[in-house]
């Protein structure tokens, strides 16, 4: 226990201690402000742009459906499900991927897997009943920026989706705003990979079919280097939820090992913070990046009220609100999750 309380600000800090220093990582930097009004357009000449505007036109052209009025999947599309979500306002999702025939996944790394040329990934939004977007990611080429990204709105007939790289507020009469392209990168170039559900953790799970899970891509060869086992998160199942939790909703940014700037970001976040889990460091919960970086600094053991990560995930005003991006909605569940893990340290 003493490993997880331990203060590495060394400010004598004890528990209840709501101290004023906690304003620093409250307050965006104003780098961060600047960013978020710049890295909402690419310039025609960026890469990536180039690679956005390569994508199709409308979604049923890019290999998702066999059939799109019946939602059929085409043959080697198969669908997924993290194990810990990602809060989108409420929004129900569903998501499929497709690898190249005889492509395999190159895991030397568990941690950050490498995909094939021409692996794409595929996000549907539903919103309030209504469908309002599908998400395409494509790896375009070998190397590490070359991935594609793009929303395809879905028409009011539901009969086909249009590439909107602008993006769109309020889509489709709901309160769902489709990010423009550009933006994609300010989540996904958090890691390596730019893949962020689709990994050995969040698919370490034991779903029936058709859900595709980690020992699934094991026993067909879809893997470099494949594990012996599933990876399981340690503590109690308030623990292993949380730090699930914080892994799918803050680890994409908060993460030691975030790849260097591609120029201008919509958040430039505390490196200082780890929240990305590690196959290598599940021995037990304070052995985990989580523990050793945010208790003590952001998360008060004992005190939900004290600690900045509820009172930051608890706003949604300009700046000051966490996640930063993609949310205008506080998850109210993930609050009380997160209060109750740290009322009990």
């Amino acid at each position: 226990l003493e490993s997880r309380v331990t203060n590495p600000r060394g400010d004598g800090r004890a528990g209840g201690a709501c101290a004023a220093s906690r304003e620093q990582w409250r307050r965006p930097s104003r780098r961060a402000r600047a960013n978020r009004s710049t890295c909402a357009t690419a310039s025609p000449t960026c890469p990536r742009a180039a690679a956005n505007a390569t994508l199709p036109t409308l979604l049923s052209e890019t290999g998702l459906y066999a059939d799109v009025a019946r939602q059929t999947p085409a043959p080697g599309v198969r669908p997924y499900q993290p194990r810990f979500q990602l809060w989108s306002d409420g929004a129900e999702k569903r998501r499929w991927f497709a690898l190249p025939p005889g492509a395999t996944i190159d895991t030397r790394n568990m941690n950050d897997w490498v995909f094939p040329v021409g692996t794409r990934f595929w996000k549907e939004f539903t919103r309030d009943g209504v469908r309002v977007e599908t998400r395409l990611i494509q790896r375009t080429g070998p190397g590490p920026l070359d991935w594609a990204f793009m929303a395809y709105v879905w028409n009011a007939a539901g009969t086909d989706a249009v590439a909107t790289p602008g993006g769109v507020t309020d889509a489709r009469g709901t309160a769902h705003d489709v990010p423009s392209a550009d933006r994609c990168v300010g989540c996904h170039g958090g890691r390596a990979s730019r893949v962020l559900g689709f990994s050995a953790i969040q698919l370490s799970r034991t779903d029936t079919p058709p859900s595709v899970t980690l020992r699934d891509l094991v026993a067909e060869g879809l893997l470099s280097a494949p594990p012996a086992r599933d990876f399981e998160l340690p503590g109690n199942e308030t623990e292993r939820a949380a730090l699930g939790y914080l892994h799918a909703n803050c680890g994409h940014c908060h993460n030691s090992a975030r790849p260097p700037r591609q120029g201008a970001r919509c958040y430039d976040p505390q490196r200082e913070l780890d929240f990305w889990l590690r196959v290598e460091a599940l021995g037990s919960p304070g052995a985990t990046p989580t523990y050793a970086s945010a208790v003590g600094r952001v998360v008060e053991p004992g005190h939900p009220e004290c600690s900045d990560v509820i009172d930051l995930m608890s706003r949604r005003s300009g700046g000051l609100q966490m996640p930063p991006l993609a949310t205008e909605r506080v998850d109210s569940a993930g609050v009380a999750l997160l209060t109750t893990w740290i009322a009990g340290m």
